[in-house]
Formats: C-alpha cells, structure tokens, sequence
C-alpha cells in the first residue's frame, strides 16, 4: 500500500470522526437535542466461517449442517455459501501442487443455504475433504453457524470429532495441546482472503516457553489452509501445552484436531479470550477422568478458586479448591470423576486480584479401551443469542449454567433439515448450578435440526453434547455455545459537513 492511498484512509477516517461529531455536538459546543442517543443493536450484513479439513482418515464420515435463525430485524433475501480451501500442508503428502485442481475447489460450491429457520446439511466421505471457506449475507448473516461432524470409526483418533466452524481472526489460545509420543496434535490453519496471511505458533509448557523456530512465519496462501502437527515443534514431548496462534499479517482461522492411541480423539477449540474469571459448562455426568488445563498469558501469576456448578449448588472439588498458574507457563491437574454422576460446569474465579488466564477441560468417557474423549473449552456468555447447529433425534444434551444469579432462557428447537415443526421451551437456571437437559425436538423430525439459546435474564453458559455410541464405545462431542454476534452496535449518528466550514 503506498503513501497517497494511506493518506486518502487517513482523511477518510478523519472525515468519519468529524462528521459523527458535528452529528452530536452544535456548533457553540452545546449538546445538541440533549443527550446523544445510545447505539442500537442492527443486524449483521455479512459474516463468515472457517471450516478445517475434516480428517485424514479413510474411514470418516462428515456432516456439515449450515443453520441461520429467523429473525424479524434479518427479513429479506441473502445467500450463504461454503467452498473448498486449497491444502497448502506439506507434512502428510496432501498438499495441492495442482494450481488447476486447487482452483477446481475454489470454485465448486460445497454447500449453498438461501433460507433462514431450517437447516441445510452436505455429506462427505473419506480423506479427501477440503478445508472450507464461507461467507452469507443479506437475511442469512446474522447468527449464521455451521456445524462440522465427522465420526471415524477405526484407527487413529477413532470418534466423533465435532466443530463449530470458526471466524476469521488473529489471536487463538488452545490449552489443553499436547505433543506427547501417545497424541498427534494438529493445528490447521485457514486463510479466507485473497491476501496471503503469515502466522506463528508457540507452545508453552510447564516450564514456560518451548524454544522453536520452526513455528515462526508461516505462510498461508490465500484461500489456502495449513497444517502443522505440534511434536514437530520441539523436541521434548510434553502431556500438557499451550497453543498460541498469532497472525502477523493477514487473519486466520484456526483449531486443533487431537487425536490419541487410547482415549480416540476431537476438535480443541481456542478458549475464550484471557479473562480473571472463566467458565467451562458441559461436563457429563458420566464423565470417568476429567482434566483441567490453564495458562496465565499476563505478566503475574494467577491464584484461581475451583468451583463444581452442579445440579443443586457449587461446591470445591476436595484437594483441588484452588489453582496457581504462574505468568507464561501452562498449569494442569487432574480431577478424576469431579461429577460424581450428575452433569456440571467448572468455574474459576480469582482468590484476590484478577489475572487473565485461558483454559480448557479434557473430558473422558468410557473404561478401558472403550474410552473416548472430547474438550470444553473455556467460553463466553450466551449473550442474545447461541446456536449448535447439528443435533439428532437422540442422543443431543444441553447443559445450562448461571454462575452469578438466576437466570433465564429460551430454547428453540428449529424445524429438521427434511421436515418437522419448530418448537420452543424456557428453562430457568437457579444462580451457581448447572441444568443438564435434554432439549426439546421438532414434532415430526425428519433430518437434524438446531437449537438455539436465548439469554432472556441474567448471565448463561452453555454447551451442547452430541452422542452417536459405536460398538460399545461412547463416542460424544461437546460443543460450547458463545453469542453469535448476530448483530453490531450501530450508533445513532447524522453527517453536517457545515462543520468543515467553520
């Protein structure tokens, strides 16, 4: 970009500044019409996801379900749209070095959704699906969410790996990564613009940062993903880290596909962003081992307080009140069977002074060899609006928690992909517990369907569990649900260039 345009943006920007201003503010610096009006929530216009290439294995077959909510304020026509992202990966033999072949994908639709209220779903088989780029617009932006449900049968990371596909962005945490001999970790990288973005990868382990070069400017090509599995990074395998994806130029989207020889494998999400007090819903009630992974990214170490938020209260688990994560380094502890048979949410909050922490839980279920493990990471608020996108007849649990005061939601279950009828319920959340339930399905259900969360009082975290059991094994996913961010806070503003005449 060279000077003249940066300095058009600049006086563009400045205009914009000037302009909102003169809008508030009369010309003898009085408040004009009183006080300046609050910004009001619109609907977004466009919005995008980022969907990673599902898996390498032969055996696995995906399910993309692509669901928007009806909306009154996102009344009219839109589309959204997935295409395939060429494979930039030169670590598993994978890579597109057809320029042709990558186009090809680029250019074929996966999945085209022109509806809101119902769901649109894709299949796909084997090795060969492409990592995804998506956008919508008009009508089906606001709330847009794809689900990414692959199961694998066999082999390596064996289970249900489940996702909500992502948004662009430049900062990712992923605690609750390993690099250990037993875990093949994973990060896949996507680039949705026609720009090449350039990104870096550090792992931190319990003595703090792991010196690599390795993991530094990495190239993703425009619309192009990349993998990097994270024992290449150094050369002392260690149980327990922390990702941190950046993007130095350019934004991304980014997760982590785990997969280990004994306990299957699953998607780890990024964690919230670094906040003194987090929180972690969805715990089953039949968990068998419960891990807690943490990391403090400020420059002070963080004193954490354990809190369970069960069925009838919180209570601290005995020999785990509380949590010292020291600055840079990843903390991690087991909890064993924390739930004791009922479902719950972890809460930590700071003993004294808040420090930012990021955090994750690595949840198994099952004995044996029939175990299989899925992640919770820590999550934001339900805020207006949550969606899960890809549920089934059987087998979908949602697990509610209001860690300050009572709270209340409504939750709808939205028409199947092949039919069936909307249908909605309102639970209420006592202050400090989890409600596990199970959500109420379209009557005449034909295909899967969505459910969507609305805040109506106080503050919920929510997380939604897909079983699909196989030959004994408790496959299950659990996916957290954050605010859509279906809608932006528009200002109320008017231009009055006059001002640039005084």
């Amino acid at each position: 970009m060279n000077r003249t345009t940066l300095s058009l943006i600049g006086a563009g920007g400045a205009l914009a500044v000037v302009t909102g201003f003169a809008a508030l503010t009369a010309p003898d610096g009085s408040a004009d019409d009183g006080a300046a009006q609050a910004a009001a929530q619109r609907p977004v216009e466009r919005s995008s996801v980022l969907c990673p290439a599902p898996s390498a294995s032969e055996l696995a077959d995906t399910s993309y379900v692509s669901f928007t909510p009806k909306s009154s304020q996102g009344a009219g026509k839109g589309a959204a749209e997935l295409v395939g992202a060429a494979d930039e990966s030169a670590d598993d033999g994978k890579q597109d070095k057809d320029d042709k072949k990558a186009k090809e994908r680029a250019d074929k639709p996966v999945l085209t959704a022109k509806g809101t209220g119902k769901p649109l779903t894709q299949e796909a088989s084997g090795s060969d699906a492409p990592a995804l780029v998506g956008s919508a617009d008009g009508a089906l932006a606001p709330g847009w969410t794809v689900q990414q449900t692959t199961t694998i049968t066999a082999g390596g990371g064996r289970g249900v790996h489940g996702l909500a596909c992502g948004t662009p962005d430049t900062d990712f945490w992923f605690p609750g990564a390993s690099t250990a001999k037993e875990r093949s970790d994973y990060v896949h990288v996507t680039n949705p613009d026609e720009t090449a973005a350039v990104v870096d990868i550090e792992l931190y382990g319990p003595q703090g940062a792991i010196k690599s070069e390795v993991g530094e400017d990495i190239t993703v090509p425009p619309h192009a993903t990349v993998r990097v599995l994270l024992s290449t990074l150094t050369d002392e395998p260690q149980t327990n880290v922390t990702a941190h994806v950046t993007a130095r130029t350019g934004r991304v989207g980014a997760a982590v596909q785990a997969a280990d020889e004994k306990l299957g494998g699953d998607w780890l999400p990024a964690s919230a962003d670094p906040a003194g007090s987090v929180v972690l819903p969805g715990i089953p009630k039949d968990a068998t081992s419960v891990r807690l992974v943490a990391f403090a990214p400020g420059e002070d170490d963080a004193d954490l307080k354990v809190s369970l938020a069960g069925p009838n209260g919180s209570i601290t688990p005995a020999g785990n009140e509380t949590l010292h994560v020291k600055s840079g380094m990843t903390a991690a502890v087991d909890l064993g069977d924390v739930t004791k048979g009922e479902a719950g949410s972890l809460v930590l909050t700071p003993t004294e002074d808040a420090m930012p922490v990021v955090a994750a839980l690595r949840v198994t279920r099952g004995k044996g060899a029939r175990q299989e493990m899925a992640f919770i990471p820590a999550t934001a608020p339900v805020g207006d609006r949550a969606t899960a996108a890809d549920n089934r007849a059987k087998g979908s649990s949602l697990s509610l928690v209001a860690p300050g005061k009572t709270a209340k939601v409504r939750v709808t279950a939205s028409a199947g992909a092949e039919g069936g009828a909307a249908k909605s319920q309102t639970y209420t959340v006592k202050g400090g517990t989890t409600l596990a339930v199970e959500p109420p399905v379209p009557a005449g259900l034909k295909g899967p369907y969505a459910l969507t969360v609305e805040q109506l009082s106080g503050t919920v975290h929510a997380a939604r569990t897909l079983e699909l059991p196989e030959d004994g094994v408790p496959m299950f996913t659990v996916q957290t649900l954050p605010d859509d961010r279906g809608t932006v806070a528009v200002p109320e503003a008017e231009q009055d260039l006059s001002v640039l005449q005084k």
